[in-house]
């Protein structure tokens, strides 16, 4: 294995000029740091991590907790692209990434809590995505002194980025409204901060356009479940009074609807209409195109690794005015709502 010595002797100068070079330290004259790290890459030397996290105190390596019980995290077209570009923005900035599951914490036979993970590994930082927010285990991390933001979910004086979801719903509720659509059903997700978000947001939109909401049109169905998202889809339309347009909690709940619809011997959208979100690049592919929500997964993540890093190397906090940071998205109009 090539050391600093050995690339010192090949140069012919100090271990000390050595070091200062591959860190980028400005007292070493430009030919000498190019020469040391010209000999350094063709002697093929890697500098070792322990080593530098003993002399930096840093590892450069950023825990990602997840929690895969439900089936959803990096099987989730939302967070999976979301940590793709959390880990490219990472990367850029010269961080490696450990996967934390918040289910089987454990090193070995070891069964560790996940704060205790997080201390083994030597974690600089942690991104928390698609967790329970209120489990004990993601509690212990947030109120530790390891630097943490989150996706989805604001806590007082924690760190997060989150998708606009208000604005998201009230975006879709005016443009259903807009195609002259006064009966909007809801079928909204699973209990968690983001879904009553989302469904305050549809009550206050509804109100201020000044639209009743009927207590059958509206149902609590789950993320990412097409079946159930059928089933409350069928139970709707044989209503004596049924909605002519439905909003459901996220594109693959969609695919439950438009199977519903088409069950019914129904079309989309002559007879019923239809409103997603997430804006799934693959579901956009379906034929009639969704109408739905795109949410900016891209600049999510790439704003949740600035923000950890930024908090990471200032050792300090970044101030209360950049404590919650909301990502807006857009409106992709398709063609499942009908102009009436």
């Amino acid at each position: 294995m090539v050391s600093i010595k050995t690339i010192a002797e090949e140069c012919g100068v100090s271990i000390a000029t050595v070091s200062k070079a591959l860190n980028g330290h400005s007292d070493v004259g430009a030919a000498t740091k190019k020469h040391v790290l010209d000999t350094a890459k063709r002697l093929g030397y890697t500098p070792n991590a322990q080593a530098r996290a003993l002399k930096t105190n840093k590892t450069f390596n950023i825990g990602i907790l997840l929690n895969d019980k439900a089936g959803s995290g990096l099987t989730h077209p939302f967070f999976s692209a979301i940590l793709d570009s959390f880990r490219v923005g990472c990367a850029n900035k010269g961080y490696d990434i450990t996967l934390i599951n918040l289910v089987t914490s454990q090193v070995g036979t070891s069964r560790m809590s996940c704060y205790e993970h997080c201390m083994y590994r030597n974690l600089d930082g942690i991104l928390l995505a698609c967790v329970d927010f209120y489990s004990k285990d993601t509690k212990e991390i947030f109120d530790s002194e390891i630097p943490v933001v989150s996706i989805d979910f604001r806590r007082d004086k924690c760190y997060s980025v989150s998708s606009d979801n208000a604005g998201g719903i009230r975006s879709l509720v005016e443009y259903i409204y807009s195609c002259g659509h006064e009966k909007i059903a809801y079928i909204y997700g699973d209990s968690s901060q983001v879904t009553t978000t989302r469904l305050n947001s549809y009550l206050d939109t509804m109100k201020s356009l000044g639209l009743q909401v009927q207590p059958d049109y509206l149902r609590q169905g789950r993320h990412v479940d097409s079946e159930l998202t059928e089933k409350y889809m069928t139970e709707m339309m044989e209503l004596y009074d049924p909605p002519t347009c439905v909003i459901v909690p996220d594109d693959i709940a969609a695919i439950g609807a438009m199977n519903a619809v088409r069950k019914a011997g129904k079309s989309i959208p002559d007879d019923i209409s239809i409103a997603g979100y997430d804006g799934i690049s693959t579901i956009q592919l379906l034929q009639p195109q969704l109408t739905t929500y795109c949410q900016d997964t891209h600049e999510i993540g790439r704003v949740a690794a600035n923000k950890l890093i930024s908090i990471i190397k200032s050792k300090s906090s970044m101030g209360e005015d950049n404590y919650d940071t909301i990502i807006r998205g857009h409106l992709i109009e398709g063609n499942t709502v009908k102009h009436i």
